[in-house]
């Protein structure tokens, strides 16, 4: 009786450890961005504790909205925030890339769970650099070796090519290394492809022997990575997901994201959260009827629907909005009034404001964000 007490009690440990790791199924996500301009704002300093009293600000700051979730963005460019062996440390936490100070994401984390405030991480996979400048990539950077190679891919920026097996391994063993924290989730965003001619060389060759299109070449390159991923993830009982282009479209011309392929399978995601960074009265995105474009893609109940809204845009003109570009100067209930009625959809899990400036900086702010505010918190329990 007492080895079956014992079995027991470690049966209910290893489900509880499970249960922690993952989203509860009751709870709505509510969550917000934290982006390398906010890292770079708050937390890079020479100071140390100067730099984890603002940690604890913003924590608190957030805590007190009661949102409950941190997307983190640990990975922006190459970097991290983190120990890696894989990536130097972050410019935009130290002085000098690959110049550590602190661990910022394990700070992160600790102080958010004292809270109960899950911390999800953020990773851009395929952007080295928003410039062209080969000049900031030091020999501390994974991506130095491939200079002047196909491997690295240089217009508009600096971009790992998808199609490459190293660079896919580059990701897989980054997220690796991610998930020896104990984050509450990894996040991809929309960067994936940013061209047509990336890795055209490589098309090229596999069209000697395949008969594909360069679209469901693309397509697959970027899939097998995210299954790949996906794996990884499931491996440590941590969820995994993406937030790419709100528009549908976009995703399969411009950035091939397979969002149907994931969407209609356990195979590749346990959620996704689109960036709806659309109004009501937006003359070719309005936000009703993309969410419900979105809802109908989903074929599996593994995998939950979150929504990213433009918290950025209150009190200002959204010139691509056309007869609804001041949509949000007119009106400061925007973003209530899309969780309200995204929380009917059937698969909806909760949502994430981007970003943590737009809400908390308040240089920023004008008369119709703070009302905004004031509605969304109504809503927020």
């Amino acid at each position: 009786m007492k080895k079956i007490a014992i079995a027991l009690f470690l049966i209910a440990g290893i489900l509880t450890n499970k249960k922690e790791k993952m989203f509860k199924e009751t709870e709505e996500i509510k969550g917000i961005f934290i982006s390398y301009i906010e890292l770079q704002e708050y937390v890079k300093r020479d100071n140390i504790q100067e730099s984890k009293n603002n940690i604890n600000k913003m924590i608190e700051n957030i805590n007190q909205l009661k949102i409950n979730t941190i997307i983190l963005q640990v990975r922006a460019n190459c970097d991290a925030i983190y120990d890696s062996e894989i990536f130097p440390y972050s410019i935009y936490i130290s002085q000098e890339e690959g110049k550590k100070t602190y661990d910022v994401l394990k700070y992160f984390i600790e102080e958010s769970h004292k809270k109960n405030i899950k911390v999800i991480a953020w990773i851009n996979p395929y952007r080295i650099r928003t410039t062209e400048n080969i000049k900031t990539i030091t020999e501390k950077s994974p991506a130095y070796q491939y200079l002047n190679t196909d491997t690295v891919y240089i217009k508009n920026g600096i971009y790992w090519n998808p199609s490459k097996k190293e660079v896919e391994e580059i990701i897989i063993n980054g997220v690796k290394e991610v998930l020896n924290y104990k984050v509450d989730g990894i996040l991809f965003d929309d960067y994936f492809y940013p061209d047509n001619e990336i890795d055209i060389k490589d098309y090229e060759k596999i069209r000697e022997t395949e008969s594909i299109t360069l679209q469901e070449y693309h397509l697959r390159v970027i899939n097998q990575m995210i299954e790949k991923v996906h794996n990884e993830c499931q491996k440590k009982n941590v969820k995994f997901g993406i937030s790419p282009d709100g528009n549908i479209e976009n995703n399969y011309q411009k950035n091939y994201a397979d969002v149907k392929t994931w969407m209609g399978s356990s195979n590749y995601l346990d959620f996704i959260m689109p960036q709806l960074y659309y109004g009501f009265y937006n003359s070719t995105k309005a936000y009703s009827k993309v969410i419900k474009e979105w809802e109908s893609l989903l074929k599996t109940e593994k995998v939950d629907l979150l929504v990213a809204l433009a918290f950025y845009k209150v009190g200002k003109e959204d010139a691509y909005a056309k007869e609804g570009r001041k949509e949000w100067i007119e009106n400061d209930d925007i973003i209530m009034r899309e969780v309200l009625l995204s929380r009917n959809l059937k698969n909806y899990k909760g949502f994430s404001l981007f970003r943590y400036d737009s809400i908390f900086k308040e240089d920023e702010y004008t008369l119709t964000s703070r009302f905004e505010l004031e509605n969304l918190k109504k809503i927020i329990k």
